[in-house]
């Protein structure tokens, strides 16, 4: 069945325009409760990161729910791992995130947690959407859902997370500038951090509704990068809006992007029984990646582009670590999603127990130069099915040879085609990118 609402993070879209409405959402909420309502009261819990609608949008979901019989209990401002590990916590049988991660303040969104903190799997949503073609129904008052306030749970989540760092290791001698997107890491992050040793100057941490994500976090590190060689930082943490994506900076402001904290983590922990199973990136992870894990003696394997995908891929060969390029890292030990804070603390244990600073422990892995290009197309095509492409491309596999690779992709949100070309030579991939973008123009 093809879903009409639900994409591969949730329900997403612009404040105001539907389906991110208040009817939607709280039609939403009813829909969601009445698919989970299958033994007694069950409870759901429900976290937002601070973006103005958040308040809004929270309430009608709130409503939703509660005519669906659902009990709610209600976590404020919190990031979208802490409701995944919050879940399981409670043993509710769903977690609510409304949050756009790094999108604009204008936008907003809503995803869901299973009861085991992963994300919802696709026969789940597509149940739900059968719900939200039906008239909303509520039950009777003596069954109606209640709501109640959860004050500790930012408490609980910051205490989760110093457990990635092993109990007889402190963060004591580390500088870290901590930057927190104006979003839902604002009051757990710098506190993360601080309280296992570090000194910590935290960054894009008041948001006031409107700031989430704006010349902040993960997205833009331009400011962070300035931070860290300001105040003579040994690591810059950036976050995105909703915590779920990492990106890091070294000492000397050069940028660590996901797929590098992906191999200084499995560096670390290559010789631990639970990284034999291999290690998971996606199509656009980085060749010097997979090199890198190969040489460490580790299975890679990579999935579609989304960590749901990961995810799905990790579980399949019971792999535990993966993530993308973008940032999101999962730590499937610690976390079955991905989350900023743990990932950056398992970045923070491989250095000091290699007693390196990040810039040298990032040189695990060598990055290739990569040229995307995106290329508008009036209608959708498959580049797998033109035959001028198809040629164009295995040309440029075989001049590349075991130098590089092609990657050739539909977007699966807008009418483009995403020409990937990565080599070990910038002004070759460059080139043989433009010459591909251009045999997709002309075969559009």
């Amino acid at each position: 069945m093809a879903r009409k609402y639900f994409g591969t993070d949730g329900v997403r879209g612009r404040v105001g325009v539907y389906p991110m409405t208040p009817d939607f959402v709280l039609k939403l909420g009813w829909a969601a409760g009445k698919v989970l309502t299958t033994n007694g009261h069950p409870l759901v819990l429900i976290g937002k990161d601070p973006r103005v609608s958040g308040y809004m949008l929270e309430s009608a979901l709130q409503a939703g729910l509660e005519a669906a019989g659902v009990h709610v209990r209600l976590l404020g401002p919190m990031p979208t791992p802490a409701i995944a590990y919050l879940t399981r916590a409670f043993r509710a049988s769903a977690g609510i995130v409304i949050s756009a991660s790094h999108n604009p303040y204008y936008d907003n969104g809503v995803k869901f947690f299973s009861s085991d903190g992963m994300k919802l799997p696709d026969a789940v949503e597509e149940a739900i959407e059968c719900y939200l073609e039906q008239e909303l129904v509520t039950v009777s008052s003596e069954e109606l859902g209640r709501a109640v306030r959860i004050d500790d749970a930012a408490g609980r989540y910051i205490e989760f997370c110093k457990r990635a760092l092993p109990g007889d290791m402190s963060l004591k001698g580390l500088r870290l500038v901590v930057d927190c997107a104006n979003g839902a890491t604002y009051h757990v992050a710098p506190d993360v951090f601080s309280e296992l040793g570090a000194d910590v100057i935290p960054t894009a941490n008041e948001p006031n509704g409107l700031n989430i994500n704006d010349q902040c976090g993960a997205t833009s590190i331009g400011h962070l990068q300035d931070m860290v060689q300001k105040y003579r930082a040994d690591v810059g943490i950036a976050l995105d809006g909703d915590g779920d994506r990492l990106i890091l900076v070294d000492s000397r402001g050069e940028m660590v992007n996901g797929d590098e904290a992906l191999g200084i983590i499995a560096h670390d922990r290559r010789q631990e029984e639970l990284l034999r199973a291999g290690v998971v990136g996606t199509l656009m992870s980085n060749l010097g990646l997979e090199k890198a894990i190969l040489r460490m003696g580790l299975p890679f394997y990579r999935a579609k582009v989304g960590d749901r995908y990961v995810m799905e891929l990790m579980l399949e060969h019971n792999c535990y670590l993966g993530g993308e390029s973008s940032g999101h890292v999962i730590v499937r030990d610690h976390i079955p999603t991905g989350d900023g804070i743990v990932a950056a603390l398992q970045v923070l244990k491989a250095m000091l127990n290699a007693a390196r600073p990040l810039h040298e422990v990032k040189q695990v892995m060598s990055k290739y130069p990569q040229t995307l290009v995106n290329v508008p197309v009036a209608q959708r095509i498959d580049p797998d099915r033109s035959e001028p492409i198809r040629l164009a491309v295995a040309d440029a596999e075989q001049r590349l040879g075991e130098r590089g690779r092609v990657l050739l992709r539909a977007s699966g949100t807008e009418p483009l085609i995403r020409v990937m070309v990565e080599g070990e030579d910038a002004s070759e991939t460059t080139a043989l990118a433009e010459e591909l973008a251009s045999v997709v123009r002309q075969a559009a």
